[in-house]
């Protein structure tokens, strides 16, 4: 019997090479090669021939005629704000995958999504990773009140869940999780490419037959992408995204990747005793223990279409060692070490021999270029232990010249602000609104409002 040939195939991006390295060289990542059975080039090449003449045309039809409801109408998860992050509910046939850092909340949410959703459908729960009596632990401590509906199984066989899945007995099913899967057919271990790739696209396929909803949940990397190959994330309908503090602050779900509707949404949730529950109004709830101290200011944020009314914190230090420190917590390092620049060369604040420690309150990460007055200001008003007025709101994108940009969303932004009862806004000159006091650029800005 000829000797099974084995590759090592790299489990982040998929590259494989004849012997172990301890780093691929396509993806720089370290420790990834795992060992898999190649199979035969000739037995390869029959499945091919056999695969030509086994063939059928396909049986067409025209779009117009195509029932867009053909497997029923939406249906809600009990959260409102998840609905319209999913585009409107949850859509039978399709497949969604959640993913997030251990510990975040994952398995909580998927819990009470499932007992929702079991008032309305027969929902299966699928566990990998623990037991039955873990599960319903955790049930009981999320204190639901659970269908006879909502059914669960503890299985690892992607061939048994896509069975079950292809039964049509269930109108929704939650799999948890896709890397402790193994299908029947492949030799390698569980959470490889090969079966994390064949898994997916086995429940992919099962789903679509009947109309079933699947919820796919996923590890991520140290790096809090997505574990496995990118495949996987292709062939999914959504890609939900499970984000925040495990330890405390808010928590937020966005989805990354949406066939079926918009991908600038978010639904933010705060852990408590009972589970998981949607923040009504986050604005609120973020400046509720704010102490209008030197080094705090309120920036106006969009996240997804929602406006959002954050504090920006800023702590300025002299440098007790060789160099100075720059810290961020919930914004782009890079992006500060920019902004202290522009600061020290566009303004008279001197900066080079001071610690600076940037952090957003309640454990959210900005992407908001609107971001960038807000943090030159904190940094300011820290270092020259002066106050913004509490009733002031903050937005702008800063350049290298010093200068103040547009933003996008302006009126949003302001709307969110007069509705919390602040009287004003430092924006940009472009903005047309008797709200806002313009600002030109940053010395500007700084002469005129930082002055208590």
């Amino acid at each position: 019997m000829a000797k099974s040939k084995t590759r090592y195939v790299c489990q982040g991006c998929g590259a494989s090479y004849v012997k172990w390295m301890g780093k691929c060289e396509n993806c720089s990542e370290w420790n990834t090669l795992v060992e898999q059975v190649v199979e035969d080039e000739k037995a390869v090449k029959s499945a091919l021939k056999k695969a030509e003449k086994s063939g059928r045309k396909l049986e067409v039809e025209s779009v117009n005629e195509i029932r867009a409801d053909r497997y029923g109408e939406r249906y809600g998860t009990g959260f409102s704000d998840l609905d319209v992050v999913l585009g409107g509910g949850i859509l039978p046939g399709a497949v969604m995958l959640l993913a997030g850092q251990p510990g975040i909340g994952k398995s909580t949410l998927l819990l009470q999504l499932a007992s929702k959703v079991a008032e309305k459908q027969a929902v299966l729960y699928v566990s990998g990773e623990e037991s039955a009596s873990q599960v319903k632990i955790r049930a009981e401590r999320l204190k639901g009140k659970h269908s006879e509906d909502l059914s669960f199984a503890g299985s690892t066989s992607a061939n048994d869940i896509a069975a079950t899945v292809a039964s049509g007995d269930y109108g929704f099913v939650i799999v948890d999780s896709i890397q402790t899967l193994a299908l029947d057919e492949i030799t390698s271990a569980p959470g490889t490419v090969s079966q994390v790739s064949g898994a997916g696209n086995l429940l992919i396929r099962a789903a679509k037959a009947t109309g079933t909803a699947v919820v796919i949940v996923g590890h991520v990397t140290k790096e809090g992408t997505l574990a496995g190959p990118k495949t996987l994330e292709h062939m999914v309908d959504v890609v939900l995204q499970f984000e925040g503090d495990r330890y405390g602050g808010f928590k937020t779900v966005r989805a990354v990747k949406n066939r079926f509707g918009s991908t600038n949404e978010v639904a933010i949730f705060e852990m408590g005793s009972s589970g998981l529950k949607l923040v009504e109004n986050p604005s609120e709830a973020l400046l509720r223990e704010r102490q209008n101290t030197d080094g705090s200011v309120i920036m106006a944020t969009m996240d997804g279409t929602r406006p959002l009314l954050v504090e920006i914190q800023a702590l300025v230090n002299p440098t007790s060692f060789g160099y100075p420190k720059r810290t961020a917590s919930g914004f782009d390092l890079n992006r500060l070490n920019l902004l202290v620049a522009v600061l020290e060369k566009r303004t008279k604040l001197k900066l080079s021999e001071k610690d600076i420690y940037v952090n957003v309150v309640g454990g959210l990460k900005l992407s908001d270029s609107a971001a960038d007055l807000a943090v030159c200001m904190a940094i300011a008003s820290a270092s020259a232990g002066r106050r913004l007025d509490d009733k002031i709101v903050v937005f702008g994108e800063v350049g290298l010249g010093g200068e103040i940009r547009s933003v996008y969303a302006s009126d949003r932004r302001i709307a969110e602000a007069k509705k919390l009862g602040f009287t004003a806004a430092i924006a940009p000159y472009t903005v047309k609104d008797k709200f806002v006091l313009p600002v030109k650029d940053m010395r500007d800005a700084l002469v005129k409002y930082m002055n208590r």
